[in-house]
C-alpha cells in the first residue's frame, strides 16, 4: 500500500496542504487548512470502481494502467 502525506505550510498569504510539490488553495488559518487537509486524507480512503486510468509522469511521458479501485493509499497529515 502507497503512503502519501498531505503537509500543511505557510502559502498565498495564508495555510495550504501540500503534496509532493502541489498546493491546496489558501485558507486563513492553519487549523482551516488541517481540517481540509484531514477531510482529503479521508477520501483517500474511500474504494473506487475498478478503471483504466491515465496520468502524465513528470518527465511528461503519458501512462495507463489498471486502477482495481481498492487500492488505496495510506494518507495522513502533517504540520
Amino acid at each position: 500500500m502507497a503512503k502519501i502525506h498531505y503537509k500543511i505550510v505557510q502559502h498565498d498569504g495564508g495555510w495550504a496542504y501540500k503534496l509532493g510539490d502541489v498546493f491546496s488553495e489558501s485558507f486563513p488559518s492553519h487549523d482551516a487548512a488541517v481540517a481540509a487537509a484531514k477531510r482529503v486524507a479521508q477520501e483517500q480512503h474511500v474504494p473506487g470502481n475498478a478503471a483504466y486510468i491515465e496520468y502524465q509522469d513528470e518527465k511528461g511521458a503519458w501512462h495507463t494502467e489498471y486502477s482495481a479501485g481498492d487500492d488505496r493509499p495510506d494518507a495522513d497529515v502533517t504540520g
